[in-house]
């Protein structure tokens, strides 16, 4: 019996044989990343590479898949390993920071990028090469209780204001509601080619479609 059985039910054959063979980068190992990729490694997505610079840290533990024994190590290889030994996928992971200057080597030419980055360099970075490369990119982030799932067309880097600090109140229930639908999204895209992009605020339980100001 698959692994994916269940995920097998739902979907058709024919979603499933896509979801196996669309090469995807994951760009963040953190809150968003991390959980999006075990996510996808789980429903059924067989070619990830996932890239984050960052070690593992204590604070990390309440809303990111690893453990304690983990602390200190490179996300993205724990991550890597930890869904090798779960499910035998083989996840590429770079423990490299991306740049303007590296972007075009360590994204290569995915069928899909998306990206969870918590810093505005790293964002504009992937944002500019997947448009110049042609390469469909989805970005996932939050603040507060607020989060948003938009394609590139119509994404805004944030300012750079807040980059590199920590001390920010988060809900890992708005992390997991996050991640779901950015997941979903995902699949939908895979399945069909059409892009959808949403907003979530954990305070109402809302879902909304995010209406681009060029519509």
């Amino acid at each position: 019996m698959s692994i994916f059985f269940h995920e097998q039910l739902y979907r058709t054959p024919e979603v499933m044989a896509k979801l196996k063979t669309l090469p995807v980068t994951i760009c963040g190992a953190g809150a968003l990343g991390a959980n999006i990729t075990e996510s996808l490694a789980r429903t059924g997505f067989t070619q990830l590479k996932t890239i984050d610079r960052d070690r593992i840290e204590e604070r990390n533990l309440s809303t990111q898949p690893y453990y304690r024994s983990d602390i200190g190590a490179f996300k993205a290889k724990i991550l890597a390993n930890s869904l090798y030994r779960a499910l035998g996928v083989k996840v590429e992971a770079q423990a490299k920071e991306l740049t303007p200057q590296n972007a075009s080597q360590l994204i290569g030419k995915p069928g899909l990028v998306i990206d969870t980055f918590d810093n505005s360099i790293g964002r504009q970075a992937v944002k500019d090469y997947c448009a110049t490369a042609n390469i469909p990119c989805l970005h996932i982030g939050m603040a507060s209780d607020y989060a948003e799932i938009i394609w590139n067309e119509d994404y805004r880097v944030p300012s750079p204001t807040n980059d590199d600090i920590c001390e920010y109140p988060l809900a890992r229930n708005l992390v997991t509601l996050t991640v779901a639908v950015a997941c979903e999204v995902t699949i939908h895209f895979t399945a069909t080619q059409q892009p959808q992009s949403f907003t979530v605020t954990l305070g109402d339980f809302a879902i909304k479609p995010f209406l681009s100001s060029q519509s």
